[in-house]
């Protein structure tokens, strides 16, 4: 049977690619640090395949065809967008895919139980998916399988529906055959505003921040889904309900503490860098 050896969460901030460059602003010097922790983890895992839950930024899933949870079983992917290049200086990124491995979770003649999956054949990816794999798999030679988590259009699924999809990715990769290792990568934001006069300006609700870092420090997950209300999120930012992303990687790691668990501070509001190994 595979394994799900890791799984970590990072910014997918695009303003990162052209500011943090070496030497490093002292404001980035401990965000890049945690990246490059994460990228090495992921080469001492020794893992076969990626699966990347993201939110795509109404690029690709539009407000007339956007279900909550779309899987792509694509056999490769093009990212990212020309004004993400043109706007933040980000690199153009191809990927290849693993059909065989989103089958495995998508369901491969009946949907499962556990969520009402849709499927993607043709995906291009943008920064949600491409800046974290830039950052922490820079030689991008894994295959990945995307999860297009739908944290952006309302009606919106619950936190509670993220932590089923954590508990679902592990079932998955459990069941498939082929003693596989596999990581789970996702992104996301603390609180976060874009636009508007608490725009890089600190985080917008330090409290919110502080909260969200002891669930996942603690491996706290009911009071993850309990704290992850819409009202309380958007409080805390116009953009913090992609930090539900978050909440899955912690199901899939079967509510352990993280080992690495900070929002770390810089010029554009606090960054979350979450990190889980296997504890076999």
């Amino acid at each position: 049977m595979a394994e799900l050896v890791l799984a970590a969460a990072t910014p997918h901030n695009p303003l990162l690619w052209r500011a943090m460059r070496e030497p490093y602003p002292d404001d980035l010097v401990a965000v890049a640090a945690n990246f490059r922790r994460i990228r090495e983890a992921i080469a001492e895992a020794e893992v076969d395949a990626l699966i990347v839950l993201g939110t795509d930024h109404v690029r690709q899933f539009f407000a007339d065809n956007s279900p909550a949870f779309i899987v792509g079983k694509a056999a490769s992917y093009h990212g990212t967008y020309e004004n993400e290049v043109r706007t933040f200086g980000m690199e153009y990124a191809e990927v290849t895919g693993h059909p065989e491995l989103a089958a495995q979770i998508a369901g491969r003649e009946v949907l499962p139980e556990a969520i009402d999956f849709s499927v993607s054949h043709e995906w291009r990816l943008d920064h949600s998916f491409v800046l974290p794999l830039q950052y922490v798999r820079p030689e991008l030679d894994l295959p990945i399988v995307p999860i297009h988590a739908n944290a952006i259009l309302p009606p919106l699924p619950s936190a509670a529906r993220f932590a089923a999809l954590g508990h679902h990715l592990r079932a998955a990769v459990e069941s498939w055959e082929g003693g596989r290792r596999v990581a789970l990568l996702t992104s996301g934001h603390m609180a976060t505003d874009v636009g508007g006069p608490r725009t890089f300006n600190g985080s917008p609700d330090p409290a919110f921040d502080a909260e969200a870092v002891g669930w996942m420090r603690d491996g706290d997950l009911d009071a993850a889904i309990d704290g992850c209300r819409f009202d309380r999120i958007m409080a805390a930012g116009n953009v913090t309900y992609q930090y539900v992303n978050i909440v899955a990687a912690l199901a899939a790691m079967q509510g352990r503490p993280a080992e690495l668990a900070e929002a770390t501070t810089s010029r554009f509001a606090s960054s979350p860098f979450f990190l889980w190994r296997s504890a076999s």
